[in-house]
């Protein structure tokens, strides 16, 4: 199946859990996860129309941007490490995982422009998710004002692999209340009017509990093994 045929799929599947929620589909930011595809798929999916790329390593990330630049817009979505803050940091339009204040001031001391962030919050009790305990969301987010070049755009979480729809639903349903937390400080550093949430097993029941960004490898671009490149 071709990317254009995946990419028809997955935006009617977002009309659709539009329609079940009362929303537009015109609010849903889809990102293509390009991680674990080269350049030609990567290409492939600008072709398709979908200029949100999304990577997860400074490995990934830095030879797609020196070849495609500006014709995409670009996520960071993985755990940054601090060291590699300087790496990647102005080849950035959006980092989806700020999660402590070291990384904060690292950002904020080596970017060049202000960088649209997402706070990574764990909302589920799984070990292996990071981010930052529901609880600790909104104080870490006032801190922030410290570092002016850090624009608090939103939220990011991400729910555990299950077919329990409830669990899923109760991790989404949690961020939107921290965003309620955040926004009613009418903080000017962060507006927070996105989430980030919903991944290729997911991302419907994201749309229908708020998402604005969902975050999609497989269901969308395929892998590098099934040759539609």
């Amino acid at each position: 199946m071709t990317i254009q045929k995946r990419l028809q799929q997955v935006q009617q599947q977002i009309a659709e859990a539009c329609r079940r929620a009362g929303r537009s589909p015109e609010e849903i930011t889809i990102v293509a996860v390009t991680k674990t595809v080269g350049m030609d798929k990567t290409k492939e999916v600008l072709a398709a129309g979908v200029k949100h790329l999304g990577e997860n390593r400074s490995e990934g990330l830095l030879p797609k941007h020196k070849e495609i630049g500006t014709d995409a817009i670009w996520h960071f979505i993985g755990s940054l490490q601090t060291r590699k803050v300087k790496e990647v940091v102005d080849k950035l339009d959006y980092l989806h995982s700020l999660d402590r204040l070291s990384l904060a001031q690292e950002i904020h001391k080596r970017a060049e422009h202000t960088v649209r962030c997402f706070v990574q919050v764990k909302t589920s009790a799984e070990e292996s998710k990071q981010g930052l305990p529901p609880e600790e969301a909104a104080a870490f987010v006032k801190e922030l004002a410290a570092y002016p070049k850090i624009e608090v755009i939103g939220l990011m979480t991400m729910a555990p692999y299950t077919e329990n729809e409830d669990t899923i639903r109760a991790c989404f349903r949690t961020l939107r209340r921290v965003q309620e937390d955040v926004q009613a400080l009418q903080l000017p550093h962060a507006p927070c009017l996105e989430l980030s949430m919903g991944m290729s097993n997911d991302f419907v029941i994201a749309v229908e509990e708020g998402a604005t960004y969902v975050r999609l490898g497989t269901v969308l671009v395929g892998t590098e093994q099934e040759g539609e490149a």
